[in-house]
């Protein structure tokens, strides 16, 4: 519930005396009265009305939408008299009414008392829901009205008194949209003043949760991230403690927020001072220098803002950090161990593991009891290499049957090129056991000699280390064989809820943009899900820190089309074959489909916010096939330089159209449905797209709504006025466009002459 007793969002509540408005009388007020007075507390109430219950939703939908599209326009409902007062309370009190509708009617209505009823709706959505357009609402309160402002309020203060996480999320973002402020206004103003606020630490819980183990447990003395430290050094929030508990004991309480921010507040630090260093091998040397030192002060009770289960961040494989390519900045990226908990704010720190005392104590397992260990690790390997094959019938009479040669020398081979990994050893008992106790599986010869030569002739490859362009062999190497090798060199490696996270650190650049472009990815990408269009996006996070400076979640197995090119020296179809094996195979054709549905989502997605600076160290394929449109620092009215070079809708190259199987392939006219049954759904939708755009261009100092046409154009790419055998001849016209554009060829030529991106 929202503090102080308040009811959070029901309309029939009680008055409420800290609305800016008055107070919220019964739902009927907002009918009853008068547009002049707003929302007052003279309304009837709920008892008193004489027009009937409310009638069923089927009933009111339709014109409750129409109500909506009404406001969108710029018709505020509630200077409207009669009935169409309370067609709109329907429409706030039915179940169509969504996060969504609440942000716009926020955004658009000039009414106080309106604002002030959806500011106490807030309360009334889930967490996550509302947490969606965090962005949205916090550039309304520092840039809008007062009176959407104090309606937003109370609900931020309710939610940074709850936890941490929204605490900084929020502080972070009204330092960043406070930016865009003339800095005699930005000292004084409502956004500033919140953030300090939350900062101080005054807005913590009214009670202290309750301990979630004994006050004596160990794993509360360990750790000096639960104590205050007067130290002013970066990272001091994070200085471990010593042994002795008595000493520990005599520090106060800390302030909840510090070890968190002393962690980003060191990991930002190492960004600014890699970008002073001139080449990358010295970038890289001083990356693990400087995460070899924070490691000293984990365990910690801090954790990644970027990832969604709570945990505690353990220990920081400082050796497996890369420095990512960029000309002027250095961004970078770690790998983070972490351990799963149920709460990061009063789950106990994990206690420190030193490294030395656990490989000593491994050296001892392994002479006490190595023996019987190695023996039971092989019959498990000789059980379940037996039980996978012994369900094979005898096919002496089949044709398609193998010899005993033949079948004992491709098992060889493919055990030969699988033994690095490990596979076998990851089988657990529980399903050597499970197989033996199911009916056998008769699988025809013919099947097995199939997909084991497909296996044979698509092994991944691996890239070359490369001086120039030390991320290249990290992130090429698959995920999961990066976290059981990691894992099996942890001291923490050991616990059941031990996982492995990643993180790219960036400083130097304002990452606004690229958290608006994440918003409409995430929106359209539901967007399609709901509409069952089979297009295919990859929104990763991204987390505003300041106005230069942030966090973004890594796209995992994936590197870039520049890489690719660079480390294979192939076409971008020779390399689909290399890696997937021939035309007729099925993992070539799952990832020919891949293909075509991503690069028509991000075809769309290009076309639709006017994405430019699409050279290939901006673009990622993945290991399915998948490519992924990274960097959104040019947008809409936004462009490399302000040139406007790249005219193209979006970037449709040769090499795309062969992996598609060519201009006459059944792949490339899907391509070219996909697209259109894209543009169709969206714009069914276009509201919810625009209304995110709309509302951050609101006081925004951001390149990418430079000029006034900037939501207009948006609207316009839209096409709501065409009809779908229009739209079909225009994504025609936009595909070969683009396919024959001569700026984008160009544009990937200047970026090889001066970047020497391939």
């Amino acid at each position: 519930p929202p503090p102080h007793g308040e009811q959070p969002s029901s309309p029939s509540a009680s008055p409420r005396s800290s609305s800016p408005s008055g107070s919220i009388g019964s739902t009927r007020s907002l009918c009853s009265s008068s547009a002049s007075e707003g929302i007052g507390s003279s309304g009837v109430s709920s008892g008193g009305d004489a027009r009937g219950p409310t009638p069923p939703l089927d009933v009111i939908s339709e014109d409750a939408m129409e109500m909506d599209l009404g406001a969108d326009q710029g018709t505020d409902p509630w200077l409207a008299v009669g009935d169409e007062q309370s067609w709109l309370l329907r429409l706030f009190e039915s179940k169509l009414f969504d996060v969504s509708m609440a942000i716009s009617y926020l955004y658009k209505s000039k009414e106080p008392g309106v604002q002030a009823y959806i500011g106490n709706r807030l309360f009334s959505f889930p967490d996550s829901e509302v947490d969606f357009y965090l962005p949205q609402l916090l550039n309304m309160y520092v840039h809008m009205d007062t009176e959407v402002g104090d309606a937003i309020r109370p609900y931020l203060i309710h939610r940074c008194r709850g936890g941490i996480t929204f605490s900084l999320l929020t502080a972070w973002l009204l330092g960043a949209y406070s930016s865009d402020m003339h800095i005699s206004t930005q000292r004084h103003s409502r956004g500033t003043k919140l953030r300090k606020l939350i900062l101080s630490d005054e807005l913590k819980p009214t009670a202290p949760p309750p301990p979630s183990s004994p006050p004596r447990s160990r794993c509360h003395r360990r750790s000096k991230s639960d104590a205050t430290t007067a130290s002013s050094e970066p990272g001091s929030g994070l200085r471990r403690t010593g042994s002795n508990p008595k000493v520990e004991a005599v520090h106060e309480e800390p302030e909840r927020l510090r070890p968190q921010r002393e962690l980003v507040k060191s990991l930002l630090g190492i960004g600014k001072r890699l970008a002073t260093l001139p080449t990358k091998e010295q970038k890289t040397q001083r990356l693990i220098s400087e995460l070899s030192q924070l490691n000293h002060k984990l365990p910690a009770r801090v954790w990644l803002p970027t990832a969604e289960r709570q945990h505690h961040v353990c220990r920081i494989p400082h050796t497996q950090a890369v420095v990512l390519n960029s000309k002027d900045k250095a961004p970078y990226i770690i790998y983070v161990e972490v351990l799963e908990c149920k709460s990061f704010e009063t789950s106990p720190v994990p206690v420190r593991i030193p490294e030395t005392r656990i490989r000593s104590a491994r050296s001892a397992e392994n002479l006490d009891c190595g023996g019987a260990s190695d023996a039971n690790n092989v019959g498990m390997m000789s059980e379940h290499r037996a039980g996978s094959f012994s369900t094979v019938p005898n096919y002496d009479n089949d044709d398609e049957a193998w010899a005993t040669d033949d079948i004992g020398q491709l098992q060889v081979e493919v055990e030969a090129q699988t033994s690095s990994s490990d596979n076998i050893s990851q089988f657990s008992v529980d399903s050597i056991t499970s197989l033996e106790s199911k009916e056998p599986v008769f699988i025809a010869a013919g099947d097995i000699r199939r997909r084991l030569s497909e296996n044979l002739a698509h092994t991944p490859t691996t890239f070359r280390r490369d001086p120039e362009d030390p991320s290249a062999v990290a992130l090429k190497e698959p995920w999961e064989d990066k976290v059981r090798r990691i894992r099996e060199g942890s001291p923490y490696g050991h616990l059941m809820n031990w996982r492995l996270l990643s993180v790219i650190v960036k400083c130097g650049d304002d990452l606004r943009q690229e958290l608006l472009a994440y918003q409409v990815l995430r929106q359209l990408q539901s967007i399609w899900q709901q509409e069952r269009v089979p297009l295919w996006i990859k929104p990763y996070k991204i987390l505003v820190m300041s106005s230069d400076s942030g966090m973004i979640e890594p796209v995992l197995n994936a590197v870039s089309l520049h890489q690719v090119r660079k480390q294979s020296q192939l076409s971008l179809l020779d390399y689909f074959l290399q890696e997937h094996g021939s035309f007729t195979t099925e993992a070539f054709l799952a990832a020919q489909r891949s293909f075509v549905q991503s690069c028509a989502g991000y075809s769309l997605i290009c076309y639709l916010l006017q994405v430019k600076d699409r050279h290939n160290g901006n673009i990622l394929l993945d290991s399915e096939g998948h490519i992924i449109h990274i960097d959104f620092g040019f947008i809409l009215s936004s462009s490399p330089r302000n040139l406007g070079f790249e005219t193209s809708a979006f970037k449709l190259t040769s090499e795309f159209v062969d992996v598609m199987g060519g201009l006459d392939g059944d792949m490339f006219i899907y391509y070219k449905m996909l697209i259109l049954q894209g543009l169709i759904a969206a714009r069914k939708h276009m509201e919810k797209v625009l209304q995110i755009v709309e509302i951050m261009q609101q006081g925004s100092h951001l390149a990418c709504f430079h000029g006034s046409s900037t939501i207009r154009g948006l609207k316009e790419r839209f096409h709501m006025s065409l009809t779908e055998e229009q739209l079909q001849l225009l994504v025609e016209q936009l595909v070969d466009g683009s396919m024959r554009s001569i700026t984008t060829k160009l544009y990937d030529s200047f970026q090889y002459v001066t970047n020497g991106i391939m």
